[in-house]
């Protein structure tokens, strides 16, 4: 029987960043799931933040080199890649100058939020799909973990939808504590659009706050991981309300299983189909 493949994006990974409840589960829960006889691949942006040297990252010439267009601008899509010797996994990030070659993730020394975090989120999710196309490499199990990983529900069950690498994936969508109070800005539903993706679609992102932006992400995943025990009270309600298959928060010490047990869970299930 061919093994599952689970495409895990997350915003945050340690070593890369610091460490987190998200980035510790960044680092650990593809680990585990490949122990568990799944197939991964992972991926995070490279923001510029991360030291390069000393976490060896480099360039993959060959997955490198396509330009996106957001915003009627041109944005060269550059991959790198790093190893986790001792986890046996590699880990790619979207990079692109425009984007990333700033020394921060989204905040200024300031501690302002970047003004182009919303484009920030578009290219990211874009080139993650981008290149698991130039990869081949058609997932069952799309993993999804924070507030920048969340168009790419939207996108695979829309835009990516008669694609055969991503026709029959199901996503999985994590939600944390990782709540912003400013906004995007409102011609955010314009620039991500692509086709495929209705008015309709887009009606959350009329007022893109962080609320806004999460309930697209649910209402587009196929099952939802609550990955802290505090997290947005709407957002709780919202997910709730969804009735979709959820799983409920897990300490940290026994998270792996839960979370493997799940995807076998959702593999079976009917996947989500959005008008």
């Amino acid at each position: 029987m061919e093994k599952a493949k689970v495409l895990f994006v997350a915003q945050e990974i340690t070593p890369y960043l610091k460490e987190t409840p998200m980035s510790l589960i960044g680092r650990h829960l593809p680990q585990g799931i490949q122990e568990r006889g799944k197939e991964i691949r992972t991926f995070m942006p490279r923001f510029g933040n991360i030291n390069e040297r000393r976490n060896q990252l480099h360039e993959v010439i060959r997955l490198s080199g396509m330009n996106l267009v957001i915003n009627d601008a041109d944005h060269p899509l550059i991959i790198k890649v790093a190893s986790i010797q001792q986890a046996r996994m590699q880990i790619y990030f979207i990079d692109n100058e425009d984007y990333f070659h700033r020394k921060f993730t989204f905040r200024d020394k300031n501690n302002k939020f970047f003004t182009d975090n919303d484009e920030r989120t578009i290219f990211f999710a874009r080139g993650v799909l981008e290149t698991v196309k130039k990869l081949s490499w058609g997932p069952d199990v799309v993993h999804c973990h924070g507030w920048m990983t969340s168009l790419l529900p939207l996108y695979i069950k829309k835009a990516f939808k008669d694609n055969p690498l991503f026709s029959e994936s199901k996503v999985l969508f994590s939600l944390y504590k990782d709540d912003f109070s400013e906004s995007f800005h409102n011609d955010f539903g314009a620039k991500l659009k692509l086709s495929g993706i209705s008015t309709k679609d887009l009606k959350h992102y009329k007022a893109p706050s962080y609320v806004n932006i999460m309930k697209t992400a649910i209402d587009f995943a196929d099952g939802l991981i609550l990955g802290s025990p505090d997290i947005n009270p709407e957002l709780l309600s919202y997910v709730r309300e969804s009735e979709k298959p959820t799983l409920e928060y897990q300490p940290m010490d026994n998270y792996i299983d839960a979370y493997s047990d799940f995807y076998d869970e959702i593999l079976v299930s009917e996947t989500v189909t959005v008008d």
